[in-house]
């Protein structure tokens, strides 16, 4: 029986004992956040770490006349055990529910039906996956990364009878390959080799795309003056752009509440590119369509479109609040299956279109400087070029920008490539996380760098 089978067992016994012991006007939900992984940490292209990591993760909402509380905990995969655990946090529970005040806003536990989705997938067996490495090891590459690969559990039941699924197998190489300059200083270009099924044949194409930046790597860097230059966004700087919109981006509440980046944008006052289309395609099956309540998303929901903001996310709690429909966002209002769409920028034509600018691979340290102009500043990363005349010529100084979404999506949007590449999600903090995304890659005329 396969690893996901077993905690979705235990999940359901767990669930029927702990749903019978409710009282009168009681209602609960109950999550389930389950993985198999292994997970190697490679330096200088030799495993360091080697770790195999079974856990899950159980969350509890429990409601009664108008008020919530929320515990988790960590199963031990004994229903007796795990069920004296919960049934003591459901006594818990009672008593902490009695001195809260009423919630007006409180979404109702309800049966939203079934769904399950099951995504299998072919992982590496590590033989195979330390001999790839190993063939690296003997070209003297300096690797430094870490893999993560395995089966992940999503689950949601609540006492109404709902029960929502959803499985993957899938893996992720995440890493740096390391070089030192002609000035001593380290550079490094920054790979992501992922998917449900592994192909060795297609790592070392990753692998090989990513050393043929090693040798400009290792000329003089050049340091660029503060101004505004022309820039191409790879797919991988574009994916932490567009996790920008989802801080209080494309949330209602955060409209409603006056602290949306997108308040300009809502009320008329600018308008995007009509190249830029931006949606949530739960298509991509890296995440569950259902949220924490057990509702089923749309499949499909536009959010930016001919410049204008189509939808933006709303969870039950916001619905009620404002008397509007909600469209079923989880309680964040944040994007969980963002797809941006291509445009006709073919991959050949990048740097001649580019002409004279700076080529960024990588971005980080993004944060908001000015969200009501939707403002942000962010500090390029890795295997960042300046090209001229179509030409990469060096590796540039890391730089701080400072830009508006409204300049970069909007009035300087020159053109966005025909290819777009799914990036999945590499966190690991607590638990490997699920979800990505698709983006292509983005040219813009006129990007402000600070410093």
């Amino acid at each position: 029986m396969k690893t996901t089978d077993t905690h979705r067992d235990l999940f359901q016994a767990l669930s029927n004992k702990i749903y019978s012991s409710l009282h009168q006007g009681e209602s609960m939900t109950l999550q389930l956040a389950a993985e198999h992984q292994d997970y190697l940490r490679f330096n200088q292209t030799r495993v360091r770490q080697m770790t195999q990591v079974e856990q899950i993760r159980l969350s509890m909402r429990f409601q009664s006349e108008g008020r919530r509380v929320a515990f988790s905990l960590d199963l031990t995969s004994d229903l007796h055990a795990d069920t004296r655990s919960v049934l003591s946090l459901l006594e818990r529970a009672r008593e902490e529910i009695k001195v809260l005040p009423e919630d007006p806003f409180l979404s109702p536990i309800e049966n939203h039906g079934e769904h399950h989705e099951d995504h299998p997938g072919t992982l590496p067996p590590l033989p195979e996956l330390l001999e790839a490495m190993g063939f690296y090891e003997k070209k003297k590459l300096d690797l430094a990364g870490l893999y993560a690969g395995g089966s992940l559990l999503r689950a949601t039941t609540n006492s109404q009878g709902l029960y929502q699924s959803f499985s993957s197998d899938s893996f992720f190489l995440d890493y740096s390959l390391f070089t030192l300059n002609v000035a001593g200083e380290n550079k490094a270009v920054k790979g992501l080799y992922a998917g449900r099924s592994w192909s060795t044949p297609a790592f070392h194409e990753e692998m090989t795309t990513s050393a043929a930046q090693l040798p400009v790597l290792g000329t003089p860097s050049k340091r660029l003056e503060p101004g505004r230059y022309r820039v191409f966004f790879s797919p991988k700087a574009v994916d932490a752009l567009i996790g920008m919109f989802s801080w209080g981006g494309v949330s209602y509440a955060a409209y409603r509440q006056g602290e949306s980046a997108l308040q300009k944008l809502m009320d008329g006052e600018v308008r995007l590119s009509p190249h830029f289309r931006l949606e949530e395609d739960f298509g991509l099956s890296l995440t569950p369509r259902f949220n924490s309540l057990g509702e089923i998303t749309p499949t499909s929901l536009p959010i930016i479109a001919d410049g204008e903001v189509e939808n933006l996310l709303i969870s039950s709690r916001t619905a009620r609040e404002y008397g509007i429909t909600g469209n079923h966002a989880d309680s964040a209002e944040a994007l969980r299956s963002p797809v941006m769409a291509p445009g006709n920028l073919a991959s050949e034509d990048i740097l001649r279109r580019l002409g004279t600018g700076l080529y960024l691979s990588n971005l980080h340290y993004l944060n908001w400087s000015d969200r009501f102009n939707a403002r942000f500043t962010g500090m390029t990363r890795y295997a960042c070029f300046w090209v001229e005349d179509g030409q990469i010529v060096a590796p540039i100084k890391d730089l701080r920008f400072d830009e508006s979404l409204f300049t970069l999506f909007g009035s300087a949007l020159e053109a966005v490539t025909d290819r777009a590449e799914i990036i999945m999600a590499t966190d690991t903090y607590n638990q490997r996380a699920l979800g990505g995304t698709k983006v292509p890659g983005i040219l813009v005329d006129g990007v402000r760098f600070t410093l």
